[in-house]
């Protein structure tokens, strides 16, 4: 009997492991079988952080704002976490609406979290309609805003726009409205003008026109993803700031380089970096957001086919939430995963977010 207290001991210790892990996710034991499940997958940046180099700032500018508000904003609960989810079949690529609550979910540095909030898309969403008006996008702008306005008729009644325009200055076209009038009017004044505040507009639309907005909410970026102007925000801060943010962020990538080329007839290394640096910033707000970047030159019927994508995209997202059981510091990173108990399907969910300030 002298191995009882042994035997009792490996049963206990048995029995505390189980009890342990049975919040985490379970571990694939074969690495070679298939899983009985599909998930979200990890997002590898792009670009380091620390490449930006921050500069003295110099008093903010406050953007012109026009149009009158809608007077439903709400104010969000800082501590409840919510992720914007598309899910569709990887063999055919068609979007599945059709879940349920019970058939996701969530995970939080390995953890699995409890959803207490889950909308369909059949919730209103805010869309924010952000248009690069400077000279790079000038050839652009007539195709834009046909597309913009073909966009904005497939949204559902109760969907609110607002419409922001930006070169080297910010200007608010019209506040978040249900009214289709308004924002077609607001679409036809983006017409250009100098100087590029790219990463200073998207800094503004996060942080002052959608923080406090509650629901579903998405950012339609068009930009060729180049800064000149910009005196508040920069590429890190606009990084961080999508992370701390729960706006989905679809930019419509136009390549604007290869028309400078032909028209030039020649190539300037400057020109090509910056227009690398773009891309891979428009990569990086997309993916880190749970969104993808469009580029009307490769979707088959252009830019009103790349609007339909997101539109069908939006009608089709679910949205979920969950107060995290381990609350973290401000400032803290914490990695995400979604799971469906169901093989065969693509999962697309921002990988992590960092703790607002409380």
């Amino acid at each position: 009997m002298k191995f009882l207290p042994v035997i009792l001991g490996l049963v206990l210790g048995l029995q505390g492991s189980i009890l342990a892990q049975s919040n985490t996710e379970p571990a694939n034991m074969d690495p070679d079988r298939k899983p009985a499940f599909s998930e979200s997958k990890a997002f590898a940046p792009g670009k380091s952080i620390a490449t930006n180099v921050k500069r003295p700032r110099p008093a903010r500018t406050n953007p012109v704002n026009s149009g009158a508000d809608d007077g439903d904003t709400i104010k969000i609960n800082s501590s409840l976490v919510t992720i914007p989810v598309t899910v569709s079949d990887s063999a055919s690529g068609d979007y599945i609406s059709n879940l349920e609550k019970s058939d996701f979910r969530i995970f939080e540095d390995g953890v699995e979290q409890e959803i207490a909030y889950f909308g369909v898309s059949d919730k209103p969403i805010t869309v924010i309609l952000l248009i690069d008006t400077s000279p790079s996008t000038k050839y652009e702008i007539d195709e834009i805003q046909e597309a913009a306005s073909v966009f904005v008729k497939q949204l559902k009644p109760q969907d609110r726009v607002e419409v922001i325009k930006f070169n080297e200055k910010i200007r608010v076209l019209t506040r978040a409205t249900k009214k289709r009038e308004k924002i077609f009017k607001a679409i036809g004044k983006a017409r250009f003008d100098g100087g590029t505040s790219l990463y200073d507009a998207v800094e503004f639309s996060l942080e002052e026109r959608l923080k406090k907005v509650n629901g579903r909410k998405a950012i339609v970026l068009f930009t060729d993803g180049v800064d000149t102007t910009s005196r508040n925000a920069f590429y890190d801060d606009n990084v961080g700031q999508v992370e701390k943010s729960d706006t989905v962020v679809f930019p419509i990538f136009y390549d604007t380089y290869l028309k400078e080329v032909r028209k030039k007839k020649r190539s300037h290394i400057r020109e090509l970096a910056e227009r690398k640096l773009g891309k891979m910033y428009l990569d990086d707000l997309a993916s880190l957001s749970g969104g993808r970047v469009i580029e009307p030159a490769l979707t088959p019927g252009g830019l009103n086919n790349a609007f339909k994508t997101i539109a069908e995209e939006l009608s089709h997202q679910y949205s979920i939430g969950y107060y995290p059981i381990e609350e973290g510091k401000p400032g803290e990173r914490k990695n995400l995963k979604v799971r469906i108990y169901r093989p065969g399907l693509d999962i697309r969910a921002r990988d992590n977010y960092i703790v607002k300030e409380r």
